[in-house]
């Protein structure tokens, strides 16, 4: 009879925390890790500490990866609202008390430590917009798609204001993958798709004349309107706006097919690539790992969003496959937004290369996002056992 009571092994108490996980994505994402870390001790080996702050950073996103997917995505939707509040109230709070650096108030003095609220956003603003389309599950008009826009239009806006471009597309991005996936109808996505194009050839066309210093841009800012004029033709100032265009250029297309080898890089270690271990850190890895490394990593990109996509798909929920589709094509968004302005055919914003560029809070959000995805995809094989 005594052993009807005895107690289960600390094995099979404690196995259900790590088992579970999404083997795919988890090796995706360890490589990924391990690219940055062997290209942040390359391109940051001069640059004080910045290789083990960055593997510090990365422990600390799995960290935060391993308790987020302990949350069943049920609780989450419950965290939507609340956390959505504190975002938009932390962000008020920026706009009245917040610390300004280089001409932008990003930061809120708390205590010792300044925080960036808008990195709230980037998680906050899905989950509000997915619990909002799982209360309307069924019952779907088009007034709960303009109350979905509202809710995404007012974190933007004040993260425009401060301004922070870069976070303010990765929010909006994010916020539009929800209202997409929630079933937005093509014949209201055609025509501002239609007219977003109308406009890019209209200012490729006419760039001779509307960058001209006395023009002003509606809605944008000098710097905002110099970047995209810098943009369509980097060589009117080359030491100056076109600088960090022109070099980044240079470093990827001299990297040829096969890079100039590991720490050999010549236009990242003489210092010709500004940032090169945060926004432009993609021109210092082509340069030394070439076409095949930049294919490789390309591919590797791919197949996490190719993956997270496949967790979406397979959600058991209607909030979780909203919630899994947006944070995934939110990986997207980092990638394709880096790649493109190093590259020449985005304007410059600051914008991550995720698990590549060095930065701390951008490496909890990545952590954040991957503990979401793993926690949907351990709900969906509680679910079909």
């Amino acid at each position: 009879m005594s052993g009807l009571y005895e107690r289960p092994s600390l094995w099979v108490r404690v196995a259900p925390i790590f088992l579970g996980f999404d083997g795919p994505l988890l090796l995706a994402v360890a490589l990924l890790t391990a690219g940055g870390l062997v290209t942040m001790y390359s391109v940051g080996f001069d640059s004080g500490t910045r290789f083990g702050d960055h593997a510090r950073n990365a422990a600390i996103a799995f960290g935060v990866m391993f308790v987020v997917a302990q949350i069943p995505p049920q609780r989450m939707a419950r965290l939507g609202p609340p956390l959505y509040a504190i975002g938009v109230a932390l962000l008020v709070a920026t706009m009245v008390f917040g610390v300004t650096k280089k001409g932008a108030t990003r930061w809120l003095h708390v205590g010792v430590v300044d925080i960036q609220p808008s990195e709230v956003l980037k998680i906050a603003t899905p989950l509000m917009l997915a619990w909002w389309f799982q209360r309307r599950e069924g019952q779907l008009r088009l007034l709960d798609f303009i109350v979905a826009v509202v809710l995404l239009v007012i974190p933007v806006a004040f993260i425009v204001k401060q301004p922070d471009l870069g976070t303010a597309i990765l929010v909006l991005s994010t916020g539009l993958y929800v209202i997409f996936f929630a079933g937005l109808s093509w014949r209201l996505i055609l025509p501002v798709l239609l007219l977003g194009g109308a406009a890019i050839t209209a200012v490729v066309l006419s760039e001779d004349r509307i960058c001209q210093p006395e023009v002003s841009w509606p809605l944008l800012r000098d710097y905002q309107k110099n970047r995209v004029c810098t943009l369509l033709d980097p060589t009117k100032d080359p030491l100056g706006k076109g600088f960090h265009i022109i070099q980044g250029g240079i470093a990827i297309g001299s990297g040829g097919v096969t890079g100039k080898g590991f720490m050999k890089g010549t236009q990242t270690h003489l210092e010709f690539i500004p940032e090169r271990t945060t926004d432009f850190v993609f021109a210092a890895f082509a340069e030394e790992f070439g076409l095949v490394g930049a294919a490789s990593l390309i591919l590797g990109f791919l197949f996490l969003i190719f993956r997270g996509l496949m967790i979406a798909a397979e959600a058991p929920t209607l909030f979780a496959r909203l919630l899994a589709g947006a944070v995934t094509l939110s990986f997207f968004t980092y990638a394709f937004v880096n790649m493109g302005m190093v590259s020449g055919i985005l304007p410059v914003v600051g914008v991550p290369l995720p698990f590549i560029s060095y930065g701390g809070t951008a490496m909890v959000t990545l952590g954040l996002g991957l503990g979401i995805l793993m926690s949907i995809s351990k709900s969906r094989r509680l679910v079909q056992t």
